[in-house]
């Protein structure tokens, strides 16, 4: 999931600066420089964006696995209404 989000957000905002730069009549040089730094800064934040997110997911899987299995060896188990 970080590997997901670094790459979206750095290639947002690559796009974005250029666009940007275009748009208000910069030299390619600096556009294309400024799009460069913008897209390593925001593809480090999508990572830690992203690692935190999986960190989330994988401990709420984990805790619910936890729980129906523990509920499953006190005999619980999965009950059918009918």
């Amino acid at each position: 999931m970080a590997r997901i989000y670094c790459g979206i957000f750095g290639l947002l905002a690559l796009l974005t600066t250029m666009a940007r730069g275009w748009i208000h009549g910069g030299d390619t040089e600096s556009i294309l420089w400024a799009s460069w730094l913008n897209m390593l800064l925001f593809s480090i934040v999508g990572l830690v964006i992203g690692w935190i997110a999986g960190k989330i997911v994988e401990d709420s899987v984990s805790s619910r696995l936890a729980a129906e299995l523990s509920g499953k060896a006190e005999g619980g188990g999965l009950k059918v209404e009918g």
